[in-house]
């Protein structure tokens, strides 16, 4: 998997900036993952954690999904990798997962995200998620969400891609 990652520009409007932010974080994970064999993104590599890397792109995958597609696209929440809205699924069950698989539906929905924010008219544009309630949520809110997200998970990804291969960067 080739990666390539783009530093956000210093000077821009408040969209360009979030979404500059939001596509370097996701290039970023995708470095993290770069160059490894689908072994070493199935290892759980800090124990007693769970986390492998294989495990946070699936779970990226679902996030992407269920936060761009329910907000902008007004679609019900579903998951990709686990049946019956188990939202663990994506983390707990890589022993046999596949890596192609995996990176193939992060990359498309993310894909499907840059078009549904390119879509809408501005940053105040708002969208329903949940269930049990309204919850209404901004596009401001939801790009903010997601670089929060990254890089939360790439800090994990820094650990586990030094803990395989003593890889380390930004």
């Amino acid at each position: 998997m080739e990666a390539e990652r783009f530093d956000p520009p210093l000077e821009a409007d408040e969209r360009t900036m979030l979404t500059a932010f939001l596509d370097f974080q996701r290039a970023t994970l995708a470095l993290k993952c770069a160059g490894l064999t689908d072994d070493q993104l199935r290892e759980r590599a800090v124990p007693p954690s769970g986390l492998s890397l294989l495990g946070i792109v699936r779970h990226m995958a679902e996030v992407e999904r269920n936060w761009f597609l329910t907000v902008l696209g007004g679609q019900e929440m579903a998951t990709i990798f686990g049946p019956d809205m188990d939202w663990e699924a994506a983390f707990r069950e890589v022993a046999t997962a596949s890596a192609a698989e995996a990176f193939g539906a992060w990359e498309a929905e993310c894909e499907h995200a840059r078009k549904l924010v390119a879509a809408a008219p501005s940053l105040d544009t708002r969208g329903l998620r949940g269930s049990g309630g309204v919850h209404w949520f901004s596009l401001r809110w939801l790009l903010t969400h997601m670089i929060e997200e990254y890089a939360r998970h790439n800090g994990h990804a820094d650990l586990l891609r030094e803990r395989l291969d003593g890889s380390t960067g930004e």
